[in-house]
């Protein structure tokens, strides 16, 4: 479930909260939350907010793509990445004003693609930041190759998807992928803040630098050129044996046993 709601501030300033709203799931998103989340974007956008702020419900941000009911022999893995969500993280990453997210615990896969999309994150000491998918035969997606290399260095990134070890939230922070690290509990307030003070300030100074950084930022492979690329190779990964072996072990509770092909 994805709630939107849009707050004025005491200046007059309207913000937009955005909540991934499935704590039981750990807010995985399935194809209708992605649907449901880019139309909330929308939504404020056309409300005309100054700023936006995007969090999770419970104790995970969001733990990815929703594979609970997936049926990886057939599962349509490139109209999920590139039909539905590429296009949402464009969305998120063009929106017309300032983007803060507060993250906690997992922010993995299709949601660290969310992270990636927001302009300022902010995330708990605690959480839990990386690629999760060797025990899955699968890729990592949603721009996460680009991201950590650029900013972790080739064999910083490969390390991670081989291993599938996870880093921390302060570990995120001080490797420069996000803003600030945050005790839990100053998390939603210190990102509260943020957006509120933004929301205040020169939206349309502010978004000239946000197309400045972006444009600086793609003069490598581009994010969503990369992105692309990400969504091919997990679309081939799916006619694997291992990638329908990943998806089973998740759904029985168990660990993998790939076979390497």
């Amino acid at each position: 479930m994805i709630d939107l709601d849009i707050d004025t501030t005491s200046g007059g300033a309207a913000v937009a909260h955005i909540v991934l709203n499935n704590p039981a799931k750990l807010n995985a998103l399935d194809e209708q939350a992605v649907r449901d989340l880019g139309d909330a974007y929308a939504e404020a956008e056309r409300a005309g907010v100054r700023a936006l702020v995007l969090r999770g419900e419970g104790r995970a941000f969001c733990a990815g793509r929703d594979i609970s009911d997936v049926d990886p022999r057939d599962d349509d893995v490139m109209g999920y990445l590139d039909g539905l969500v590429a296009p949402v993280l464009q969305r998120m990453a063009a929106f017309p004003a300032p983007t803060f997210a507060a993250a906690q615990g997992a922010c993995l896969g299709v949601g660290l693609g969310l992270l990636i999309a927001t302009d300022v994150v902010y995330v708990a000491d605690s959480a839990k930041v990386g690629s999760p998918f060797a025990a899955l035969g699968a890729t990592l997606d949603s721009g996460g190759h680009a991201l950590f290399v650029e900013r972790l260095g080739a064999h910083r990134t490969l390390d991670l998807i081989y291993t599938g070890r996870l880093m921390s939230g302060s570990e995120a922070v001080a490797a420069g992928l996000f803003s600030q690290a945050l005790p839990g509990e100053a998390l939603l307030e210190t990102t509260l803040a943020a957006a509120a003070r933004a929301a205040e300030g020169a939206t349309a100074a502010f978004v000239a630098s946000k197309r400045l950084v972006a444009a600086l930022r793609d003069q490598r492979l581009g994010l969503w050129e990369s992105m692309a690329q990400e969504n091919a190779a997990q679309a081939a990964l799916c006619d694997t044996d291992d990638y329908r072996e990943g998806f089973a072990a998740f759904q029985e509770k168990r660990p993998p046993r790939f076979q390497g092909r």
